[in-house]
């Protein structure tokens, strides 16, 4: 299964002409891209329950939501697909972008919960050794570079501006992505690197996982 030439190309264009007349006009084009993808993430879904428990996998709406943003354009240029993995025993999320010239495959932690949030901060503050072992792995640096994510200008209420680990306390997000040219994404091989970058998320994926079902005792926490 590959992403086709065409998908590109449909996106290429609806960059070019993001207006309701050339999108109706284009309906073909786009319910064909559309099952291309839906299609790709069906073996991506397939590929990860091989080492992994997938929910579900999900495309989201081309349709933008334009009331709270300044960008009224009415479709996005980019189709993006989200794999649940599943139970709270297994914590992390894979995504899929395909965007022209910006393609990528990305997972982690967008938007941890408010006290997700304070115990991985907790841990890192507590200890910053395990993480920062994960994050400096060879794979990981070849895939994925750095931990990224949006983060504070200055440390949160209740931690040190000058505690060892503030470069990860700040931090809002815990994500990691891997950039793809459109020639590679569009390339047979394009499943099996996709299935070994999020393969290659595994051991940032545990560690969190364990940080998040554990107190800061490091006893398990209860699931009543």
């Amino acid at each position: 299964m590959v992403i086709e030439n065409a998908t590109i190309k449909f996106l290429k264009d609806l960059e070019k002409n993001n207006n309701r007349d050339w999108f109706l006009s284009h309906k073909i084009q786009y319910e064909a891209a559309l099952e291309n993808v839906k299609k790709f993430k069906d073996q991506v879904v397939s590929g990860l329950n091989k080492k992994d428990v997938i929910e579900d996998g999900k495309v989201f709406r081309i349709y933008r939501d334009v009331r709270f943003s300044k960008d009224k354009t009415p479709y996005k240029n980019n189709f993006g697909t989200h794999f649940k993995r599943a139970t709270s025993a297994r914590r992390g999320g894979y995504y899929l972008h395909i965007e022209p010239g910006q393609s990528f495959v990305g997972g982690g932690f967008w938007e941890p919960e408010p006290s997700d949030l304070k115990r991985i901060r907790d841990e890192f503050a507590h200890d910053d050794k395990t993480i920062r072992k994960i994050t400096s792995q060879k794979k990981f640096v070849d895939y994925f570079g750095k931990l990224q994510g949006d983060e504070l200008k200055t440390a949160p209420s209740g931690y040190e501006r000058d505690h060892p680990a503030i470069d990860l306390i700040r931090k809002k997000q815990f994500t990691i992505s891997r950039k793809f040219k459109d020639k590679e994404v569009t390339d047979p091989d394009f499943l099996k690197e996709v299935l070994l970058t999020f393969e290659a998320m595994r051991p940032f994926f545990d560690y969190m996982t364990e940080v998040l079902s554990t107190d800061a005792n490091g006893q398990l926490k209860s699931t009543k």
